[in-house]
């Protein structure tokens, strides 16, 4: 299983950036996929959630309204629009593969991309 999530940078508060999350090794359509995010000094947090059809999404209170998810299943990628940036979404984002649970908690997930960092200055 292979997860490669790029897109990440610096940018000013207010701005946008769309994160990406190229998956293989692994019936991706088949899965639910999850985004999370550690910001300097903290730990991991759960940011937006997706069922294999995007029918069902969740988001984190801190970025309801701004974050949106979306995923491509012919084309095995996950994304994370983000737009309204602040300060406090600077961060490593992470996407993951859910195996099961509930879908904020990052137990519930097997596989682990290895984050982009996103930068937001004021």
């Amino acid at each position: 299983v292979q997860l490669q999530a790029f897109g990440g940078g610096l940018v000013q508060a207010g701005g946008s950036l769309r994160l990406s999350c190229a998956a293989s090794g692994f019936a991706f359509r088949s899965h639910s996929m999850g985004w999370f995010r550690q910001p300097p000094g903290k730990e991991r947090e759960f940011v937006a959630f997706a069922t294999w059809d995007s029918a069902i999404t969740y988001y984190a209170p801190s970025v309801k309204g701004r974050f949106t998810i979306s995923r491509d299943n012919a084309k095995n990628t996950v994304y994370l629009q983000m737009s309204s940036l602040k300060p406090e979404d600077t961060a490593v984002y992470y996407c993951a593969v859910r195996r099961g649970g509930t879908y904020s908690d990052e137990n519930s997930y097997n596989y682990w991309g290895q984050g982009p960092q996103v930068t937001v200055s004021s």
